[in-house]
């Protein structure tokens, strides 16, 4: 018996890595689907690049509230369980449009359909993002697996393998196969990361706790009836036998609403408690100036630089006829780049205080538009070097020196969680990145249509980075909300 129960547990514990692999491959496999969704934008809806953008901007917005779908886990649980039914919940979030606009024209070909639709499949995918990251913690806190200490580097391992194989895929597929088809592919994996939520058994102390709660409940419920005056319970006592005479069933029936109806008002009055508290913790650790003073200049580093990377697809594709598969190439690149600059900083920089690290970085990408103002203005011709070569070192660079930006974040922002909160902190830290992003997005598209940069006409897409190299140096103006002496180092 025991050592099957062994066999049992390695079983569930096999099931919980491959669905935490598979959660984060899906994240990065993304790229796969989303390279279809910039073509369908740019050449089936026609949309200008300003609009694109705007498109992009709205239906990447769910990933600027991680923070509600952490708290909403945590606070209420489902039949007990406070991660498989959201789980499950993201997943078909994350399924149900992309059957849609798989097999839907109509909806497919709507700019106003088609928003809704992805930014309902990012709010299912930043939910699994959530859950799964808590899932992890709570693996590595209660020891549910003998490889919980590997469980971060297996995710971002994945994360990094999926987004390879959907650029490479991706870039592919664009060329040979419909856009419905496209979308209906991904919609395998989805399909089998639902399949995989039932083979995971949520054995936590969550649980426990949740069953302990229970038991305090009904334990309250028989204080609360054990303190009611001698007199009461003996009148009552006197009413019930007498009408427990005439009619006995009804007396159990109206006992068993009674009860049913206090343990629904001290469940929801437990739940509600539970949010208000999150959330006044949340708010408390946030109006720390050692939280909200350097959580602010990352949020201003991302708003004062606008994104102009919808219009430089636009220009790639129009303009220099660069290909999808060539353009999936590139994005493989650049997550080679990325993790060359996660190896350079962890080598050679994370002994540097944070201030200096984040200057270098924002100094480096204002001069690494120097790249795209030389393929721009076609000075690279010129010269005799090709279009391809400049696309790709540049975007192997920016992503290398981006890097070197995040890093610090990440390390700043495990530095900061106070115990007690950490999961729902750094998901707001996150979700402050994320809205910085969404927010310099907005910008990028209002700058391109006050320059009125649009598909064919890119006459002022030079001024446009120009303006944004530039504005590359604002946020080196704030670095003093950063702390003097926090180094690269999580140590």
């Amino acid at each position: 018996m025991i050592q099957w129960t062994k066999q049992l547990n390695a079983a569930f514990g096999a099931a919980f890595l491959w669905l935490i692999c598979l959660i984060y491959f899906t994240q990065g496999f993304r790229s796969f689907v989303w390279t279809a969704i910039s073509y369908q934008l740019k050449d089936n809806l026609k949309l200008s690049p300003s609009a694109s953008q705007f498109v992009f901007s709205v239906a990447f917005f769910p990933w600027s509230i991680k923070p509600l779908y952490g708290i909403l886990s945590d606070c209420i649980p489902i039949k007990g369980r406070k991660r498989s039914p959201y789980l499950v919940i993201a997943t078909v979030l994350s399924l149900v449009p992309w059957l849609v606009l798989g097999l839907n024209s109509s909806l497919r070909d709507s700019t106003w359909h088609l928003m809704v639709l992805l930014t309902a499949q990012n709010l299912g995918s930043a939910m699994a993002d959530v859950v799964v990251d808590a899932m992890i913690a709570e693996a590595v806190r209660f020891d549910r697996a003998s490889f919980a200490g590997d469980l971060q580097s297996i995710s971002w391992f994945s994360m990094a393998l999926g987004g390879i194989c959907g650029s490479l895929l991706g870039g592919y597929a664009l060329s040979n196969l419909r856009i419905d088809v496209i979308f209906l592919l991904f919609c395998v994996l989805p399909c089998i990361q639902l399949l995989s939520c039932c083979f995971v058994d949520e054995n936590s102390l969550n649980s426990k706790v949740s069953q302990e709660d229970s038991i305090v409940t009904d334990s309250h419920m028989n204080t609360l009836d054990e303190d009611i005056p001698l007199t009461k319970k003996s009148h009552s006592n006197t009413r019930r036998r007498k009408k427990g005479k005439k009619n006995p069933k009804g007396r159990s029936v109206n006992s068993r609403n009674s009860r049913t109806s206090k343990k629904e008002d001290s469940l929801v009055s437990k739940w509600f408690h539970s949010l208000k508290e999150a959330i006044y913790d949340l708010c408390r650790a946030f109006r720390q100036p050692m939280i909200w003073r350097p959580m602010s200049w990352f949020f201003l580093a991302h708003i004062t630089i606008p994104d102009l990377s919808t219009v430089i697809f636009y220009f790639e594709t129009e303009v220099l006829k660069l290909e999808a598969s060539f353009l999936g190439t590139a994005k493989v690149v650049g997550w080679m780049g990325l993790m060359l600059g996660t190896f350079v900083y962890n080598r050679f920089l994370k002994y540097m205080t944070l201030r200096k690290i984040l200057m270098c970085a924002h100094i480096a990408l204002a001069f690494l538009s120097l790249l795209q103002i030389v393929v721009v203005s076609r000075k690279n011709i010129a010269f005799g070097i090709s279009d391809k070569i400049m696309v790709l070192f540049g975007s192997a660079l920016a992503d290398g020196v981006n890097q070197f930006k995040f890093m610090p974040f990440l390390i700043l922002s495990g530095q900061l969680c106070p115990p007690g909160i950490e999961g729902t902190l750094f998901a707001l830290f996150m979700s402050i990145n994320n809205l910085g992003s969404t927010l310099g997005s907005f910008l990028g598209a209002g700058l391109a249509s006050v320059l009125n940069i649009d598909s064919g006409s890119f006459d002022n897409l030079l001024l446009g980075i120009i303006i944004r190299s530039l504005c590359n140096f604002i946020p080196v103006a704030f670095l003093f909300l950063i702390p003097k002496e926090a180094t690269g180092s999580s140590t």
